[in-house]
């Protein structure tokens, strides 16, 4: 059940979680977690899926011979309420769950096949990729968001409450939201660390790091001036949306929070194809953050301003890893195109 076929070398997670000392542990128990799960649960295991950091993932195939899959993740903070999210979400733009064991990080999820991701989709023009993602996200938000609104509105506040209990019905049979934690927790987390790491470096003159010291305080700002909010995706990149047979696309690999929904949008923006690469970059984003926002009933000027800021974020957590001075300076030349678009 747990030969070596289950753990090819290749596989990046193996790779990616020996790095640190809680990963290698997690590794040791990684083997005999698989093959506990697989008997509960009834599997018959494929060979995994290559492809994400902290999860080993498989295709299973269950008893009644439904076609599933087993995903065992690495225990922290962005993982933890991915199962209760997605049984929130009853599969509304989301794969469906099975089987969840908490405790473990442990999810027996729907299949999806043929399992494309949207981002591969290339035979759609990259703004039809674009809207299709736009209308999975919106159904996100839709699936719940009232619920938690009404479980939390009263009692957390926007330093870093957690949304709603864990689990159990409403009085009226419902799920109730998770415990989520606040974006603006979050993100005021990020802007910490953006700060930290703006300061860390003896930067280049070509850097304008006065930009990257405005995207971490919009980091903390945006936040608190969300006229909505509801229970995000957390990561909706165009890998994390698949072509499906129960829906035509939907998501998965939540790593949810509670707070503005216009933080969602900007890795499928970003990531639907290299917009920075195409002639006139600020014409095409100006083009494209327009379409997505009127798809999604948000605020264009305010999903903008956030893009700004997570592409700040993004560029010094790749400075973070890789050290490249370079590499970052030609990140911020896309933060500086952004800028321009938000008018900032």
């Amino acid at each position: 059940m747990t030969g070596p076929s289950l753990f090819p070398p290749t596989l990046p997670v193996l790779k990616d979680m020996r790095r640190t000392r809680d990963g290698r542990e997690w590794l040791e128990q990684l083997p005999s977690l698989i093959e506990e799960f697989s008997e509960r649960w009834q599997l018959r295991l494929g060979a995994p899926y290559h492809g994400g950091s902290c999860s080993w993932v498989a295709p299973a195939l269950r008893a009644d011979g439904t076609r599933a899959v087993l995903k065992v993740t690495w225990p922290h903070r962005e993982a933890r309420p991915e199962g209760a999210v997605l049984k929130l979400w009853a599969g509304h733009g989301a794969v469906r769950v099975y089987e969840h064991d908490p405790d473990r990080y442990a999810l027996l999820l729907e299949r999806c096949e043929p399992g494309t991701e949207l981002r591969a989709a290339r035979e759609l023009p990259a703004e039809e990729r674009l809207l299709i993602g736009a209308r999975v996200l919106r159904q996100l938000w839709e699936a719940g968001p009232d619920t938690a609104t009404e479980a939390a509105t009263d009692t957390a506040t926007d330093t870093g409450a957690e949304v709603g209990p864990d689990t159990g019905p409403d009085t009226e049979g419902a799920p109730r939201p998770p415990s989520l934690e606040h974006l603006s927790a979050v993100a005021a987390d990020w802007a910490n660390r953006a700060e930290e790491r703006t300061a860390r470096y003896d930067w280049p003159a070509a850097a304008d790091t006065g930009l990257l010291a405005h995207g971490a305080e919009l980091l903390r700002e945006l936040p608190l001036g969300a006229g909505r909010k509801t229970v995000l995706h957390g990561d909706f990149n165009p890998g994390n949306l698949l072509a499906a047979e129960r829906e035509p696309w939907l998501a998965i690999d939540t790593k949810p929070m509670y707070g503005d929904p216009a933080f969602d949008p900007w890795p499928l923006i970003q990531q639907i194809d290299d917009p920075f690469a195409l002639p006139e970059p600020q014409r095409v984003l100006a083009r494209r953050t327009s379409l997505v926002a009127g798809e999604l009933g948000v605020d264009v000027a305010h999903l903008r301003t956030w893009a700004v800021a997570r592409h700040v974020e993004f560029l010094l957590w790749c400075l973070d890893g890789s050290g490249d001075l370079s590499e970052a300076v030609r990140m911020s030349g896309q933060v500086r195109v952004l800028a321009g678009v938000a008018g900032l």
